[in-house]
């Protein structure tokens, strides 16, 4: 293994990946890395080896143990620490996402879609009445992706903005003090138990009104709390990272305008170009994480028991071995298994709401706006730092 090298790692540029994936791919595919709370982990950058990982069932993502490295520079910062739900694990764990399962169906999806169209429509709409240069990320980016949540989970649209705070301090690295942290979680979960008792009291047709519905049937075997982590869940998977990733996948799209001009003269390719932003992104963020409960070997090497390992989806996704140009963006690739939404018992419950957002946003702005165009050089874009899911602080665009 490589000397310790402080992680996340940077990056030259807002769309560009980090020199050390392609060095550690190459040369240490198992690396050791120290995190923002200082304790040390080990960095997998693998296709193979990220695969092979996520999807052994004996490791999950809770980094409760006491040997557990802590990922952030905050004690309860980061959906992966102890605190909501991170009691349930195991039997109880496989009970809650059977339940998410069942809950969260395609017909549920499909019907969000006509409404997330609309919305983005609308979005967009009031984006060109404001005029050009726009800020695509607060225009259409945030907006859309927590409206989409607010329908999920049946609470008002007028609370978005306190959704988008709480959802910020829950992926807090290091933006957040401890303290903001800790107050934005009690606001969180006491709005949501607020909100379990008043759905209790006059169910919907909403996601909430279901699962209680469905965990009074478990006969208490999947407690309420985790109806509320399970709004947690789905504010920060559900919120953040889509609304990050519209801004990226416009962005990246733009960055070379012939991209955006295929898809202008194809929208056929909506589809597959949407898979390959979303395996191109050198910026999706922390990374998921695994604890070794005992040894296991992944790529000939030994991961120890006690061990807090890290996975690079994006590192993964840009693996030569796995994709053919993988440093290149093909918008006809298909396949294209990336590893974006994770892999195995653990994979993203979310991933088909997801692609519906981001196929969706793209049709309407294909179609609405086919003159777009970066209203800065994409060298000038920034990232959004501090958090575990990686973001940009502006796309800048005219048409």
């Amino acid at each position: 293994m490589t000397d310790i090298q402080d992680y996340p790692f940077p990056a030259p540029a807002a769309l560009e990946p980090p020199a050390e994936w392609a060095e550690l791919r190459e040369r240490c595919p198992v690396a050791r890395v120290r995190l923002a709370s200082g304790d040390e982990a080990l960095l997998l950058t693998r296709y193979d080896d990220v695969k092979e990982l996520l999807s052994d069932p004996r490791f999950t993502h809770h980094l409760v143990a006491e040997d557990a490295a802590s990922l952030t520079a905050n004690e309860s910062g980061g959906v992966f620490a102890s605190g909501d739900g991170a009691s349930v694990r195991g039997e109880a764990h496989r009970e809650w996402r059977k339940l998410i399962g069942k809950a969260f169906t395609a017909r549920r999806v499909s019907a969000l879609q006509p409404g997330i169209e609309a919305t983005a429509r609308r979005l967009v709409d009031e984006m060109v009445e404001r005029g050009a240069p726009a800020d695509l990320v607060s225009a259409l980016g945030f907006p859309l992706p927590v409206w989409v949540i607010c329908e999920l989970l049946g609470v008002p649209d007028s609370d978005r903005d306190r959704f988008a705070y709480w959802s910020d301090t829950l992926l807090s690295l290091t933006r957040y003090s401890q303290e903001e942290i800790d107050a934005a979680q009690a606001e969180f979960a006491a709005y949501m138990r607020e909100h379990v008792a008043a759905r209790r009291a006059t169910p919907g047709d909403d996601l909430i009104s279901e699962l209680i519905t469905l965990v009074g049937a478990l006969d208490g075997r999947v407690t309420e709390e985790v109806v509320l982590m399970t709004a947690k869940g789905l504010l920060v998977a559900g919120h953040e990272t889509t609304a990050n990733m519209i801004g990226k996948m416009v962005a990246m799209l733009l960055a070379d305008r012939s991209r955006w001009e295929r898809i202008v003269a194809d929208p056929a390719l909506v589809r597959t170009a949407v898979e390959e932003c979303l395996r191109h992104d050198a910026n999706f963020g922390f990374g998921i994480p695994r604890y070794i409960s005992e040894d296991v070997e992944i790529g000939g090497t030994t991961l120890a028991k006690g061990s807090t390992v890290v996975c690079s989806l994006s590192a993964a996704n840009r693996d030569e071995s796995a994709f053919e140009d993988a440093a290149g963006m093909d918008l006809t690739r298909s396949p294209n298994p990336h590893l974006i939404f994770g892999a195995g018992p653990y994979a993203c419950l979310g991933q088909s709401l997801a692609r519906t957002e981001l196929q969706t946003v793209l049709k309407v702005l294909v179609e609405r706006l086919p003159t777009l165009a970066l209203a800065v050089p994409a060298a000038d874009l920034r990232r959004r730092e501090g958090l575990l899911v990686g973001g940009l602080e502006r796309v800048p665009v005219t048409w």
